[in-house]
């Protein structure tokens, strides 16, 4: 019997009965054609979260009139006639594992001029919002004319009747996020005079005219979810009472309700709607809860959930009928039937790191830092041949590359030995148990030591990999993870007492006196500034750039920015020229020399690949490999990237 007999109960919404209460968020692609129609690849991404065991998988960001809705170009077109095959094999291969097909109706509003937002076409077009405005861009955006209303309503009947024949057995209506209808809703964006403005029955007409259009369209009985916000966060905007009486006004309307909040197009509350690791998982439970208690129709909740004892109790309690999971579900598409089983602790976390939506941006793809098939699921699904022979495979360290590296090969039925110099496992993530909002980075560490013990690999701690070894042991394979260490600059009194490393500030962070200056903000600079400030440390950054954590993928950058401005002084464009008694002498742009008064300067400059043991062991055997930070020091995600796919191969 499963431990979470309430996440496995299951539920009827409308007259579809879904298996259990774990439904997949509505997540959207970059890599979608031209004309918004779903590639193999695309098919197979939320083929696998079916597959994982979901009661509802759901596509996200599909336009139902492109010529005025797109907030990118790379969304799915309801509207193009062209598109029906592909909804049908995706809905099919979603079906074909029990799951529910569902997808999200949507309109991008006034951020539908593709010129303000993102995507690869870069040519003005009309944007429409509920009434006149100018975007931060200086882009003017148009009232929306009547006309368009209604030609807009037609399409979200149209969208609903071609959901239906694709195979669909539920719709999204999107209603929040700062979308088209949200806007509607916002006395600070709706302005209008006629019946879609003024009072919330008139901002709500649009919406409830929608919702109509598309029960006309499926007919009764078919299942119509709802997502809306259950506080925007603005000052201006809507909230939680606001919520709730829009609830009442549409429940007869629904079948299920989806509470989420915030925007996606202001960064200060991008971070909230998808929570970063810097919030408190399902820190938006509280408004799902808030919104079940006025409506008798299933609620169900969103943001930064993944802990099946935390869903179990989220529902066991009452507060909501269904627990809706993003960006967990791509750290871990079968995490549905690992709870199921029993298998918490080998469920992979989910490190709210956003990696996924960052690499959407820079480059189309689809990404996850800790799970190496998410954007390979296509590949994924054919068959790879077992080893023609069993090899001997040392693995020359134990951090995250050399981890999944001998995960992987010992479950290719491998014989592997991991050797590592330190007396435990984890490498760069050893001190991640220390920092408060990287708690899912440890876990992830652990569920990688538990994976190496449950799959039969030889470990020896304390045991530096020296040739004679190597050669004493005669592997087939050797791959090298020795990792990195810190650069160490040289400048005047680096090498006193008053310098510490972020590992010795991680692991003591009370001998480190009030006042801490840290040199470098990269990433790491900048993570344990937050965390020492966290615990009432005076923290000043230097950073040669002109910009913190200038590296970091956008999402994360707007959660740390945040943090950054609550916990630390920044200071930019400063060179270290030397550590005194007193503190860290640097230079600013202009060359002016100035103290920064220390108890304490953490080096953070960056780190250097261990290429001393690739030099040490070269030759050592004809097939050899060398992964992770000690290539080029990198994160997590190309790590267990390269070491995944290396001894797949093997």
């Amino acid at each position: 019997m499963t431990p979470y007999p309430h996440l496995f109960t299951p539920i009827k919404i409308g007259g579809q009965l879904i298996k259990n209460r774990i439904f997949s968020a509505p997540t959207g692609l970059m890599s979608y054609t031209a004309r918004g129609h779903l590639t193999t690849e695309n098919m197979a991404y939320y083929e696998l979260k079916a597959k994982g065991g979901c009661g509802v998988v759901t596509l996200g960001e599909s336009i139902v009139h492109a010529a005025t809705g797109q907030s990118h170009d790379r969304q799915i077109c309801l509207d193009d006639p062209h598109v029906l095959p592909s909804l049908t094999n995706t809905a099919r291969a979603i079906t074909r594992y029990g799951a529910v097909a569902n997808i999200e109706l949507s309109h991008g509003g006034k951020y539908a001029g593709l010129a303000s937002i993102g995507g690869h076409k870069k040519e003005r077009r009309p944007a429409y919002g509920p009434s006149h405005d100018v975007l931060p861009s200086g882009e003017e955006v148009l009232e929306m004319p009547q006309r368009l209303i209604y030609e807009i309503l037609d399409a979200y009947g149209a969208a609903a009747d071609v959901a239906k024949r694709a195979g669909f057995g539920m719709v999204m209506v999107h209603a929040g996020h700062g979308w088209l209808f949200n806007q509607f809703l916002s006395p600070l964006e709706n302005h209008r005079k006629d019946e879609f403005g003024g009072s919330l029955e008139n901002r709500a007409r649009f919406l409830l005219m929608a919702l109509d259009r598309v029960r006309q369209a499926v007919g009764p009985g078919f299942p119509i979810q709802i997502r809306m916000n259950g506080d925007d966060f603005t000052e201006g905007g809507l909230h939680l009472e606001d919520y709730k009486e829009l609830a009442r006004m549409v429940e007869s309307r629904v079948d299920l309700f989806n509470i989420s909040c915030g925007s996606h197009e202001r960064q200060e509350l991008f971070v909230r709607t998808h929570p970063s690791a810097f919030l408190d998982h399902g820190c938006n439970v509280y408004l799902a809860a808030a919104i079940k208690q006025v409506v008798s129709k299933p609620v169900s909740c969103v943001g930064g959930l993944g802990d099946p004892e935390q869903c179990e109790e989220i529902i066991a309690s009452g507060q909501v009928d269904i627990v809706e999971l993003g960006r967990a579900l791509l750290a871990d598409p079968f995490l549905p039937k690992k709870a199921y089983a029993g298998q918490k602790e080998d469920i992979t976390p989910c490190l709210r790191c956003f990696v996924c939506l960052g690499e959407s941006v820079i480059n189309g793809t689809n990404r996850c830092s800790v799970n190496p098939v998410i954007g390979a699921e296509l590949e994924e699904k054919y068959y790879v041949a077992p080893p023609l022979r069993k090899k001997k495979v040392l693995v020359v360290g134990g951090g995250p590359a050399g981890m999944e590296a001998a995960i992987t090969a010992a479950r290719r039925g491998h014989e592997v030995l991991l050797y590592e110099k330190t007396d435990a496992l984890g490498g760069a993530l050893k001190f991640a148990e220390a920092v408060p909002f990287k708690q899912d980075l440890y876990r992830f560490t652990q569920c990688l030591i538990r994976r190496v013990e449950s799959s039969g690999v030889k470990v020896t701690l304390n045991q530096r990999v020296d040739r004679a070894l190597a050669e004493k042991v005669r592997p087939d394979v050797l791959i090298i993870a020795a990792g990195a260490q810190p650069v160490i600059p040289a400048i005047p009194g680096i090498a006193s007492d008053k310098v510490v490393s972020v590992a010795q500030a991680e692991a003591n962070p009370d001998a480190l006196g009030e006042r801490v200056v840290i040199l470098g903000g990269g990433l790491v600079g900048c993570e344990t500034g937050i965390h020492l400030g966290m615990k009432g440390k005076q923290v000043t950054i230097v950073e040669m750039r002109d910009t913190l954590a200038a590296d970091v993928n956008m999402f994360h950058g707007m959660a740390l920015g945040q943090e950054l401005n609550k916990y630390v002084t920044a200071v930019t464009g400063g060179t270290g020229r030397a550590v005194t008694d007193e503190g860290l002498i640097y230079t600013d742009r202009e060359g002016q020399e100035h103290l920064l008064p220390a108890d304490a300067v953490l080096c953070a400059v960056g780190m250097r690949a261990c290429t001393g043991v690739m030099e040490e062991l070269w030759n050592v055997v004809d097939e050899q490999y060398v992964i992770g930070d000690c290539v080029k020091p990198a994160q997590v995600t190309q790590a267990i990237s390269d070491a995944y796919y290396l001894a797949k191969s093997l």
